[in-house]
């Protein structure tokens, strides 16, 4: 699933084509794609139909395009294959085009999303009241990610440091910090030389200060090269893939040489998912026994 690095590669290309533009008609054609959308496809497309895009905004994983004149946004839900795409309006449908929104301006693109496995889809959601960010109702819950000039460092240490849990259960907690999956918070606590078990509850001020810098850095570094694609499910909005899955450090390199110090990487099952890390730079110290 997309990771803050990736959803900001789509945010800033759709800053680019869709900003300031006036949509002339909505094609819902799946209904999947708007299940999250309480009126269902033909509310969406109506209400939407000669609304105009204000400049796309994110928070976390979480992406949405606010409307210029209402206090509403398309809240895009990518999932696991979810693709916007800008494509010319005489290019060939994809395969597994669920949404196509036109535009008024003559432009002769249009906005498209594609999604092979149906998990993710378009919506419409009220704001939140007197938000700076219109950020949308239904995400309001979700904390501020480690690239928000405004995410509070002090707030984030005395969350950890009360929460009983584990230091990746921490990265992966959006109400905690946002943006953050398997991925980078593998990459990030093999930068720290943490073990993904390590008890919260034990990390002093200077350790979590240091984490969320490999956070930001490791993220800043995928952002420079369009964040990472295992296959092609996940592009940016002109359908190229990234290249950060090159520079992993942890994520994916079980059995290969640890980087720093040359010890074969491991694998171990984590929550339906894997971890990755070096036994000899990663070592357990104390581990959350009673993690919540």
């Amino acid at each position: 699933m997309p990771e803050l690095p990736e959803v900001e590669v789509v945010r800033r290309g759709l800053d680019r084509w869709v900003t300031g533009r006036t949509i002339d008609a909505v094609e819902v054609l799946h209904p999947r794609a708007v299940r999250r959308h309480a009126g269902g496809g033909a509310d969406f497309a109506a209400r939407l139909a000669g609304e105009t895009f204000a400049a796309p905004r994110r928070r976390g994983k979480y992406l949405w395009l606010p409307l210029a004149e209402r206090d509403l946004s398309v809240l895009g839900h990518l999932g696991m294959s979810g693709q916007l795409l800008v494509q010319p309006e005489d290019a060939p449908d994809e395969k597994h085009l669920r949404i196509r929104m036109r535009f008024r301006d003559g432009e002769g693109t249009e906005l498209r999303f594609v999604d092979q496995r149906t998990f993710g889809g378009l919506s419409l959601h009220e704001t939140v009241p007197d938000s700076a960010e219109g950020l949308p109702e239904v995400i309001a819950h979700i904390a501020r990610d480690p690239l928000d000039p405004l995410f509070d460092e002090t707030a984030y240490h005395l969350a950890l440091r009360a929460k009983r849990t584990t230091v990746k259960r921490a990265l992966l907690d959006q109400s905690l910090i946002s943006g953050v999956g398997n991925i980078y918070a593998d990459e990030a606590l093999w930068r720290a030389r943490l073990h993904y078990e390590r008890a919260t509850g034990t990390l002093t001020r200077p350790r979590s200060v240091e984490l969320l810098g490999h956070v930001r850095d490791v993220m800043n570094a995928a952002l420079a090269v369009g964040g990472t694609s295992f296959d092609s499910l996940y592009v940016n909005v002109n359908g190229e893939s990234g290249y950060f899955d090159r520079s992993l450090d942890a994520y994916g390199r079980e059995d290969e040489p640890c980087r720093r110090c040359g010890t074969p990487m491991r694998r171990r099952p984590w929550m339906n998912r894997s971890s990755y890390f070096c036994p000899r730079c990663q070592r357990p110290g104390r581990i959350a026994r009673a993690a919540s």
